[in-house]
């Protein structure tokens, strides 16, 4: 049970993963997000082309399924398994992968920002408050979400080491669990790193688009 959960757990929270709430109010409105903006299907291309509604829908949704597919491991597994925390991080990390890899887009997503924050709010909650703060106070400083973002990510990823190091998850994750926890937070915030590339090479040569309430208008 032990491998095939873990798979399981991943497939599952894939499925709920690849729905992607931007791409389908897009289409609600004949705009097809990959093909506008930065052609991203998260909340922050949402946001500037089809409004601050359909962003915050988005990032709503976009959060929150990775907390739907987790609670749904916990109520399906918990049952069959005797430490069911595990499978739940599977999940979290499946759900970030459809987000970001949706194979029904030609695995073209989004960055997986907001749903690592659904990542976070499900599986450790604790540890909001300092990405949370990172994130807020750089893109309320400079307007550049990618920015915050990255480094909110990175944030995530230190304080779960520290946490791990400190034994602070040792209870809820015995044994060797501890160390597959840590390995998945650090890819999940790896991948958005890298899912950023290109905004790192705008912020480096100062062509980075800087946050707005106001949609961006189309000829």
């Amino acid at each position: 049970m032990a491998v095939v959960g873990r798979i399981l757990a991943i497939i599952i929270g894939y499925c709920f993963g690849m729905v992607l709430m931007g791409y389908f109010i897009g289409k609600s409105k004949n705009i097809d997000l990959t093909k506008v903006g930065s052609g991203n299907l998260g909340s922050t291309n949402t946001m500037r082309n089809l409004g601050v509604p359909a962003g915050l829908i988005t990032l709503a949704w976009d959060c929150f399924k990775c907390v739907i597919a987790v609670f749904f491991i916990w109520l399906t597994f918990g049952r069959f398994v005797e430490n069911v925390n595990i499978y739940m991080v599977y999940a979290g990390l499946g759900c970030v992968l459809g987000h970001d890899f949706p194979c029904y887009l030609h695995f073209k997503g989004g960055k997986g920002v907001a749903s690592t924050l659904g990542f976070i709010i499900a599986l450790f909650p604790m540890g909001i408050p300092i990405p949370a703060v990172v994130f807020i106070g750089l893109v309320a400083l400079t307007r550049y979400v990618s920015l915050g973002s990255i480094i909110g990510e990175l944030s995530f990823a230190i304080e779960i080491i520290v946490a791990a190091c400190l034994g602070l998850l040792s209870e809820k994750y015995p044994g060797g669990q501890l160390k597959e926890v840590v390995i998945i937070c650090c890819i999940v915030s790896a991948l958005s790193i890298a899912l950023h590339h290109a905004n790192i090479g705008r912020l480096l040569n100062g062509t980075e688009n800087k946050f707005s309430f106001h949609p961006e208008t189309r000829a």
